[in-house]
């Protein structure tokens, strides 16, 4: 769990350096909610369950199965790209080989469509679970509400995943919600649970709790992770025009991730050596897929309707 989130955050800060660079057009990070994503994602069962992340979840993602090369590519937006043949912005993922679902733009959209894999499972007898993440400001969006009603009714094998990161684009939450989100699930008739998003082994029990249930036929549980978003909301974004640098800096010295470290090495799981080991690979990994992302071939022009329209018509029609 530990290096899937090293490697998620150094993916990140180089997506960020290659778009100041002007190499890139666009990223959307995910800085210091990388340990309640790796968290949730060891959870889960890799040849069995479906997955609908959003588009900070660089470390779920990762601890699926996706690769860095694979990111850069989409990044780049690079006829290789496996998500969307560089057609998508970064962060909206889709591996049929990885189970992840493709995402689209809209916020929330993807929540009925978790909903829907559920049911499907439920109706074919199937052990499988589907996890779909979003951010708080999608929690009011109808899209969420239709998709915990449904699955609360038919009690399917759905878990719903907020990631409370205080702030939707430019609205604190306050300004958004005056309750918690976790206890709206009590209206549609499954457990609500609010865990902190800097304890990565708590958010672990808590979704390997939920996945058991949703196997049990128990039905849906909505989770509700406190995290914070420490990045401006995109690279398009100057987060200082709606809050302070001393509430961003100090979010900064709560990451989870020296803490985590500091407790692997306490238990004698870590140590100095180890973690230059770990750094040297990262580094070695992100430089050959930066490299790799950057020189591979953009999807060429005549390509641009693929997938849009029929590549061909029956016989005698006009396309």
């Amino acid at each position: 769990m530990y290096e899937k989130m090293q490697l998620t955050r150094k993916f990140d800060e180089r997506a960020q350096l290659l778009q100041r660079a002007g190499k890139v057009n666009f990223h959307i990070s995910g800085i210091t909610q990388e340990p309640s994503q790796v968290a949730m994602a060891f959870a889960m069962n890799l040849e069995n369950d479906w997955f609908l992340p959003y588009y900070r979840d660089y470390g779920f993602v990762l601890s699926v199965g996706m690769t860095v090369k694979e990111l850069m590519l989409s990044l780049f937006a690079k006829a290789e790209d496996p998500n969307s043949a560089g057609r998508q912005m970064p962060g909206h993922f889709g591996s049929k080989r990885l189970r992840i679902v493709t995402g689209s733009s809209p916020v929330t959209t993807q929540v009925p469509h978790a909903v829907g894999f559920a049911l499907a499972a439920k109706m074919r007898g199937e052990q499988s679970v589907s996890l779909v993440s979003f951010g708080e400001g999608s929690s009011n969006q109808g899209d969420f509400h239709e998709g915990c009603n449904f699955a609360g009714v038919m009690k399917l094998p759905v878990i719903f995943v907020c990631q409370n990161n205080g702030y939707a684009i430019s609205i604190p939450f306050a300004k958004q919600s005056a309750g918690r989100i976790a206890d709206r699930a009590i209206g549609y008739g499954f457990p609500g649970i609010r865990v902190d998003g800097n304890d990565p082994l708590e958010v672990y029990r808590v979704f390997a709790e939920a996945h058991k249930r949703a196997l049990a036929g128990e039905g849906p549980t909505l989770i509700e992770i406190m995290t914070y978003r420490v990045t401006p909301h995109s690279t398009s974004d100057n987060d200082l025009a709606y809050r302070t640098k001393e509430e961003v800096d100090h979010h900064k010295a709560l990451d989870a991730i020296p803490a985590f470290r500091a407790y692997l090495t306490e238990l004698g799981l870590w140590s100095d050596e180890k973690e230059a080991e770990l750094q040297a690979r990262i580094r070695k990994e992100i430089d050959e897929a930066t490299q790799y992302g950057e020189n591979a071939p953009f999807q060429p022009v005549e390509d641009a309707f693929r997938y849009v329209y029929a590549d061909s018509a029956p016989e005698g029609e006009g396309r």
